[in-house]
């Protein structure tokens, strides 16, 4: 017999696996290159220390359109309702930050 598996849920704070990652780059795809720009610096900047809490927390922001999405990312509103989680939050911080180091080496 093979090993059992558990159906336990992972703890919050576990790094994610490599196949996690690749699953959530995936999920990340958008049709806007200026929401593009903001994953791609998250990623580059943050990935090696990405928790299952802050998989969440992007997954709920990758349900957002396009243009929702790039309204959180430039501060032209703040999250609403089920948005207002402690992992968006965080997640949208660290986006904000990665895209404002992208639009510091542009200029």
């Amino acid at each position: 017999m093979g090993t059992p598996q558990t159906t336990e849920p992972r703890a919050a704070s576990e790094l994610l696996t490599e196949r996690e990652l690749s699953k959530l780059h995936w999920r990340c795809r958008r049709g806007l290159l200026e929401n593009d720009l903001f994953i791609e610096q998250f990623f580059s900047r943050f990935e090696p220390e990405l928790t299952v809490w802050h998989a969440q927390g992007l997954t709920a922001l990758m349900d957002l359109t396009d243009n929702d999405l790039l309204d959180l990312l430039l501060r032209r509103r703040e999250p609403e309702g089920a948005l207002q989680t402690p992992d968006v939050l965080e997640v949208l911080r660290m986006l904000r930050e990665g895209g404002a180091v992208h639009a510091t080496r542009a200029n």
